[in-house]
This record gives structure tokens, C-alpha cells and sequence, in this order.
């Protein structure tokens, strides 16, 4: 049985390996030489990918590949995306080679707010914690000033502080909510500080007030943390056409829009469906989000709240036909950075921002919201045309064919079989078979 380890953060790279590979992989040495592959020849780069986080022992690659042909604003891009599932690039290049002579995808930022709490347990008379707050507002902001002098400096900053109460959801809950402008900084690390700050402040004053000293009841910080959730930093994303224009196959540009609003609708109805709906989305996003450093459990957590808004989990897209024009549109809330973190650090982000032509955090706002809303597109074209499996499993078969150290000549026989038969894990490792026999 393993054993705890002490001082692991402090042993060299070397040290830990050596013990992960006595401890738990019977000194292995495919395993270190698996790691050992993994790590980059260049030993500053390395290093540079070691000190990104604690305890690393390797690299994790995940392939760096691009969706071209996006008319966005009337702008030609090509989106980087980092994801491993394999028919994520193809269904957003598709849509956007769809959307290219159908006036491509136009994008709007709505709001830029976002926002941090203070959360406080009063449990003395409201009327007082309200007063007190009334007083004490202006020294909470001043007590910032060093904090945000440079991001003031470029036009942003703390905007505004409330005290919310929360008694009837949590007894004795209080919060200052903060709301900010961070221009193109994610601004994580800035809003916190300056959470901590008014923290400080707010319990340094609450401790000389006379209704609170006379009383023996005095507020109390719990926590200060931004929100990932930032309903008030928004974007849209839309296509639009003529139904006519929108012909499948042999099915009819109306009938395709039909049946494409009412998946969109079934979507917004059922959360079963919703959630499965919403991936989708975020496999567009997620990828984007990667591709430029930015954190993407952020962005998944604040854009599923907003899909629970109203009380019920709901689709993030809506579609509709007036008069014979079919609209397709997306509307999500998203807290980006284009400086600061890894977007500054990892080589690749910066191939990423230089591919889509150093966006700022607002552009690149609208192009994560279009990954999205092309991702979107994509599958729900598939669902109500020829079903997402024959397009999905096509993707797929690479995969399986790698799986079993299928040979170039093996993959292309195998490629053109499946051409026309179904694509499945037995079926493929069948045929493999065959052709080795």
C-alpha cells in the first residue's frame, strides 16, 4: 500500500517522477519514457510549461487545429481551436463555409460589467448595517485607489459597491456586490484584490460605530471572491437568410428552417435535451477559450448559470422565421481576457491572438460567441437532416483505426469502405481483421 509523501512540492522534477514511478507504477520504464517523450527540446520552453503550474511532470497535448472561411462583421477570420473530439473543427468549418455566401455571422457586445462580492453575516437590526453602509461607502471606494490607479489610468475600474441583503434566502446574510471594468485583463486577480481591500475597510469602520458597538453585534467578512457569473457582460451572435436559401439536399429551405427552429424550441422546452444542447455549444467555446489561454471552467460555470436565469435549464440559442427570413442567434454572458495570464505566456496563445489579429477583450468576445453559435448550427443541421452519427463516426474512424495500429495502406482502404457502410467500433475492428487475414 502507498504511502503519504511529504515535501512533494519541493523535490525536483526527477524526484517526483522517481517516486510516482516506485510508488505506484512498479519503476515502469515505458511509463518514464512515456513522460519523457511528452517533454519539449527546448529546456527553457520546458520550463517555462513546468512553472505553470505545481507539481508538474509533464506536458498534455491536445491538438492545436483551425476552422477557416468566418465571415464575422463582415471580416474574414480563421478560429484557432485546442479540443480533442474529433468532429468539432470539421462541424465549425462547415458552418462557416455555409455562412460564407449567406452574409456570414454578424456579432455585438451588449454589456462589459463584471462583478465580485463581499459576503457578510449581520445578524443585528437592518436599519443599522443600511446606515452604516450609507456612511461608509465613500471610504470603501477611496480605499482602492492605489489598487486600480493604473486600471482607472486606462478607463476602467471599480463602477459601483451596493449592500444587498440575503436575509430571506440565508438567515443573517449580507453582501456588498462590487461590479467592475476590466477592459481587455479577465481581471480576476484585480477584482480580488480589491474585494479584500473593501473587506478590510468595511470590518476596520464597523468597529468604531456607535450602533453596532452599543448593540455587541458587529458585521462580519466570511469571504471576498469575484463571480463567475456575469450575467451584465454580454454578447450576441446571429446568422440570417432567406428561408429559400437554406435548401438541403432534397429537403426544401422551408422545411429545413421548420424543422431546425422546432429542434431549437424542443431544446428550450426539455433540460434533458438542453443540456446536450448547450455542449454542443460550449465544444465551440471551450475550444476558442483554449486556444487563447483563457479559462474555460470560468467561462462553462457563468454560461450554464445563464441558461438557469429563469428558474428552468435552457437552451442558450434561439431561432425563429418572420417573413419568410430565418434567424439564428446566440446570447451569452462571457468574462475575457486578451492580456495578463497565459494569454502573455504560452507560446501558443500568442500564435492565437496574432492569427485572429489581436482582438481586444470585446472582439474577442463576439468570436467566442460565434464558435458557439456555428457549433450550434452545425449539429442541429445534422439532427434534423442526416442524423448526427454518419458524420460524427466518420470523424471517428481515424481514431479506432489508430487504436488498432492500423498501417497508412489499411487506413485507406478502410476509408473508402466505410465510404458507404455504417461506421461503428465492431464493424471497424472486424474489417481490420479482414484485410490483415
Amino acid at each position: 500500500m502507498a504511502k503519504p509523501v511529504t515535501g512533494f512540492s519541493k523535490k525536483t522534477k526527477a524526484e517526483k517522477i522517481d517516486w510516482l514511478t516506485k510508488t505506484y507504477l512498479n519503476n515502469n520504464s515505458e511509463a518514464l519514457q512515456t513522460l519523457q517523450q511528452y517533454w519539449n527540446e527546448d529546456q527553457k520552453l520546458q520550463k517555462l510549461h513546468d512553472d505553470f503550474i505545481e507539481n508538474t511532470v509533464t506536458n498534455y497535448y491536445l491538438p492545436f487545429g483551425v476552422a477557416p472561411n468566418f465571415l464575422i462583421n463582415g471580416k474574414l477570420f480563421t478560429l484557432p481551436m485546442v479540443i480533442e473530439e474529433s468532429s468539432v473543427v470539421a462541424a465549425a468549418s462547415n458552418a462557416a463555409k455555409f455562412w460564407l455566401d449567406r452574409g456570414g455571422f454578424k456579432a455585438q457586445v451588449l454589456s462589459t460589467q463584471k462583478n465580485g462580492q463581499v459576503h457578510l453575516d449581520y445578524f443585528g437590526k437592518e436599519q443599522d448595517i443600511i446606515s452604516f453602509f450609507a456612511e461608509v461607502k465613500p471610504k470603501l471606494i477611496e480605499s482602492v485607489s492605489t489598487i486600480q490607479k493604473n486600471m482607472k489610468k486606462r478607463g476602467g475600474g471599480l463602477l459601483d459597491i451596493e449592500l444587498i441583503s440575503k436575509n430571506e434566502t440565508l438567515n443573517g446574510y449580507f453582501q456588498l456586490h462590487c461590479t467592475f471594468e476590466t477592459l481587455d485583463a479577465m481581471g480576476a486577480n484585480f477584482i480580488n484584490s480589491c474585494l479584500e481591500q473593501v473587506a478590510k475597510t468595511f470590518e476596520a469602520e464597523a468597529d468604531s460605530y456607535k450602533p453596532f458597538i452599543t448593540t455587541n453585534t458587529f458585521p462580519e467578512v466570511v469571504m471576498s471572491i469575484l463571480s463567475n457569473y456575469v450575467p451584465e457582460c454580454l454578447v450576441k451572435a446571429e446568422v440570417s437568410c432567406n428561408t429559400t436559401e437554406l435548401a438541403q439536399n432534397d429537403i426544401s429551405g422551408e422545411d429545413f428552417a421548420n424543422k431546425f427552429v422546432r429542434a431549437i424550441h424542443i431544446a428550450q422546452a426539455e433540460p434533458r435535451r438542453a443540456v446536450t444542447h448547450n455542449k454542443g455549444i460550449m465544444n465551440g467555446i471551450d475550444a476558442l477559450i483554449l486556444a487563447t489561454g483563457n479559462d474555460f471552467r470560468a467561462v462553462e460555470a457563468g454560461v450554464h448559470a445563464y441558461a438557469s436565469k429563469d428558474g428552468k435549464y435552457t437552451s442558450l440559442t434561439d431561432a425563429k422565421i418572420e417573413d419568410d427570413v430565418f434567424t439564428f442567434s446566440i446570447k451569452i454572458p462571457l468574462a475575457l481576457g486578451t492580456v495578463g495570464g497565459l494569454t502573455s505566456l504560452h507560446p501558443l496563445t500568442k500564435f492565437a491572438f496574432d492569427l485572429l489579429q489581436k482582438p481586444n477583450a470585446k472582439e474577442l468576445m463576439e468570436l467566442v460567441a460565434v464558435a458557439g453559435l456555428a457549433q450550434n448550427f452545425a449539429l442541429i443541421r445534422s439532427l434534423v437532416t442526416t442524423g448526427i452519427q454518419k458524420g460524427h463516426m466518420k470523424m471517428h474512424l481515424m481514431n479506432i483505426l489508430n487504436q488498432v495500429d492500423a498501417s497508412e495502406t489499411e487506413k485507406k482502404i478502410a476509408v473508402a469502405h466505410f465510404n458507404d457502410n455504417t461506421v461503428s467500433h465492431s464493424a471497424v475492428i472486424a474489417y481490420v481483421k479482414q484485410l490483415r487475414s
